[in-house]
């Protein structure tokens, strides 16, 4: 399996806080809000589409609504593969990380 980038895990860790709400522009606030800067919508529609072609993601399309003039609104979820390949890179980075004490020293 791939190992997931920072971003990719990003929008995935969005999705899962997010849960039936996760659509596009909330998937956008959330992953600004979590990285602390801001974030491009290409950035994050395109990185959903490579998650959807790995198969860690999967979205549904919603009928539009009177207040979307009738836009319809794609909704995303993590698939199990999604889950796994998070928990994976959560794990990674716990094993790279541990036996360190933070906050870490500059040696001069």
């Amino acid at each position: 399996m791939d190992t997931l980038g920072q971003f990719e895990q990003a929008v995935l860790v969005a999705l899962i806080r997010l849960g039936e709400l996760a659509y596009g522009r909330a998937i956008l606030n959330e992953v600004q809000e979590r990285l602390d800067r801001d974030v491009s919508a290409g950035a994050v529609y395109a990185t959903l589409e490579r998650l959807e072609v790995k198969g860690l993601v999967s979205s549904t399309l919603a009928p539009g609504t009177a207040i979307r003039g009738g836009r319809a609104r794609r909704y995303f979820v993590p698939t199990g593969a999604g889950v796994r390949a998070l928990n994976e890179a959560k794990s990674t980075t716990d094993m790279l990380f541990r036996g360190l004490v933070w906050p870490l020293k500059v040696r001069t």
